[in-house]
């Protein structure tokens, strides 16, 4: 990172979901799911993109995502599994990364789309209109200042992949 002031946001949509007749927030993963979270996981760790805080959505897929990220990240950070996440608008994820700790400098939001996309594309300088979020997708953010201050066209597209790519 370049410099104490510099925070890193890593926006990860779930893994491709399953459609079982169950309420949309208890929706598990699909097999492909739970092939492509592992993969997320080990190019975070490989790419030095490590979180110290997780904040997660409640539902199911985002909780297992999570859970299969996790095993290949290595480390422990903080998670939060907060219902705000679910289903939430750009703005509302905003909202949540301003409440990130202060002395954090590395977090991982877990969400749906089209929150997860409005945010990713709000916040990059220029405006990244063209970037999508398919199901396993990861941007990774970085801006200067405090969570606090995160707002649209602030934050640098410091990189992005998604599952098919990897």
């Amino acid at each position: 990172m370049a410099s104490d002031t510099t925070r890193r946001l890593m926006l990860l949509r779930h893994a491709k979901s399953d459609w079982p007749d169950v309420p949309d927030h208890d929706r598990p993963l699909a097999k492909r799911g739970k092939h492509d979270a592992p993969l997320v996981g080990r190019w975070l760790r490989d790419h030095g993109y490590l979180p110290e805080v997780v904040v997660c959505s409640d539902a199911r897929r985002t909780r297992q995502t999570w859970k299969l990220v996790a095993r290949e990240l290595g480390g422990s950070p903080a998670v939060r599994f907060d219902p705000r996440a679910y289903a939430a608008s750009g703005l509302t994820l905003l909202y949540l990364a301003s409440e990130l700790p202060a002395t954090c400098r590395s977090a991982l939001l877990i969400g749906h789309n089209p929150g997860v996309s409005d945010l990713a594309r709000s916040l990059v300088e220029p405006p990244e209109a063209g970037i999508s979020f398919p199901t396993g997708a990861v941007a990774v953010l970085e801006f200067d200042g405090d969570w606090t201050g995160l707002a649209p066209g602030q934050a640098r597209l410091l990189d992005f992949t998604t599952p098919a790519s990897l």
